[in-house]
């Protein structure tokens, strides 16, 4: 009898990960065209609810990647991926356009295939990764803090 563990990793092998991406990423083709979408694109166009359910199928790879030991910067890294994906996937048409051409679940097999095979190698490009996105989302949010600090002083200097 499998313990857990063993069935957690058959269950998440590298067939069935593949599969799962193949799935969501590039089950069909655009006709017409030479661009492939998945369940991810086609359930994405769903609003309000869409994206979301595609971010949780998303994060079938993720607990896939932990079981299978991957680091927790490259994990931290995937779920960050996932959420570009559902915050800008939520965005009408634009959204899923980007959802298509993004692939979410195609960056993150590749980024657990790549730690699983060469451990340790690549963990500081996930660092700059993370460290680039963690900037970028301290200046979206610090850019209307500072916008409202400027008018108030200009209001103050002006009155």
């Amino acid at each position: 009898m499998l313990s857990l563990r063993e069935r957690a990793q058959r269950l998440f092998s590298d067939e069935n990960l593949d599969l799962l991406v193949y799935v969501l990423d590039d089950w069909f083709r655009i006709p017409g065209t030479r661009m492939r979408m998945g369940l991810d694109g086609l359930i994405g166009i769903v609003p309000g609810i869409g994206d979301l359910l595609t971010g949780i199928l998303s994060c079938l790879l993720i607990v896939g990647a932990w079981v299978r030991g991957v680091p927790y910067v490259a994990l931290s890294r995937m779920v960050a991926n996932v959420a570009v994906g559902v915050v800008i996937g939520a965005i009408p048409f634009a959204g899923d356009v980007f959802d298509i051409a993004w692939k979410t679940n195609q960056r993150n097999y590749h980024l657990l295939v790549r730690h699983l095979r060469e451990p340790r190698r690549h963990t500081w490009k996930d660092y700059v990764y993370l460290s680039l996105l963690g900037l970028t989302i301290l200046l979206i949010l610090a850019t209307p803090v500072v916008v409202l600090v400027l008018i108030i002083l200009w209001l103050v200097h002006r009155f």
